[in-house]
């Protein structure tokens, strides 16, 4: 495996199509065309995958495949280890047991390099990836549930202040995300981070959505007297031209503390209002399998499971 780059296989990626399709964040939606989705997340995006920088197509060891594998170079440098994203395998017919084999020997490449930390967001569906990697050492950090909610059909209590974060607030939102701990997210999961540096990373991620890095909205209750100990961040992906259906407001990170209790359900309620003033069709929200408190809101919204996935992780070196 040393030395070798190679180009994604067409073949492979065709045997592929069904599982890669669920690499869309959208797929789950009925009225979305599936071509282009398929283009850009799924067989486009792994016929493409060596073409920016830090992907790498590797062969697999003991089996006729490919992982196709990704360098981060913002986690690496935070974390201060080589941090990778595994896309995806590509293979046909490939028997368990191979399947293991070259994803212990995946695990055992990166090591030769030094330490690394690499994680998978694996579809439930793609049965065949989640046992070669389990059995080649891989193991499980978090289940995840991608809901969304038609904006349209939503069920809204009476609207609630809220208000944008301002960008001298960013400490302020960071601290809220620190330190309302999910014991069950992919990073306080995984005992490679630790608490510290999962709650430090937590609230890096909150700072940067206050500054604009990567939300487009951070809300804020905005109650007379009521403390800010919770916050929602936005990411928008503005309606396609020609594409009916197109276009959604997803939930980035949401943290409530103590001071706010009864404020996840406001806030995401006043995220479906807002997706309505811009005209967007629907909301999107991923959660881990065990957090019930999201499953009300979800319920008293109007949101509805789209798709499940699992967060897979192995570290050495």
């Amino acid at each position: 495996m040393e030395g070798q780059s190679l180009t994604p296989d067409a073949a492979l990626v065709a045997a592929r199509a069904e599982m890669l399709a669920l690499h869309s964040p959208t797929h789950f939606l009925r009225e979305l065309p599936v071509a282009p989705q398929q283009l850009r997340h799924g067989t486009g995006a792994a016929l493409a995958f060596g073409n920016k920088v830090g992907e790498e197509v590797l062969p697999m060891v003991g089996a006729i495949g490919q992982w196709l594998t990704q360098h981060l170079a913002w986690d690496s440098d935070y974390f201060g280890t080589p941090t990778y994203r595994l896309f995806t395998g590509l293979f046909a017919d490939v028997k368990p047991t191979a399947l293991a084999t070259a994803a212990a020997a995946l695990r055992q490449h990166l090591a030769r390099r030094g330490p690394f930390y690499a994680f998978s967001v694996v579809p439930a569906e793609d049965v065949a990836l989640l046992q070669g990697l389990t059995g080649g050492g891989w193991h499980l950090v978090e289940t995840r549930l991608n809901f969304y909610c038609p904006v349209a059909e939503a069920t809204l209590p009476a609207p609630t202040p809220v208000r944008l974060a301002r960008p001298d607030e960013a400490a302020h939102v960071g601290r809220i995300s620190a330190a309302a701990r999910n014991a069950f997210d992919r990073f306080h999961a995984d005992p490679w981070f630790g608490e510290a540096r999962a709650d430090a990373f937590l609230a890096r991620y909150a700072e940067a959505a206050v500054a604009g890095t990567y939300a487009d909205a951070v809300l804020l209750p905005n109650e007379l007297e009521l403390p800010v100990d919770a916050f929602l961040a936005i990411g928008d992906t503005p309606a396609e031209a020609g594409v009916p259906g197109s276009g959604a407001s997803r939930v980035l990170l949401t943290a409530v503390g103590p001071l706010n209790r009864g404020w996840h359900l406001k806030l995401v309620a006043e995220t479906v209002r807002r997706a309505a003033g811009l005209s967007l069709p629907y909301v999107l929200m991923t959660t881990q399998a065990t957090n019930r408190a999201v499953f009300r809101t979800c319920e008293k919204l109007g949101f509805r499971l789209g798709s499940t996935a699992h967060v897979l992780a192995c570290h050495g070196g």
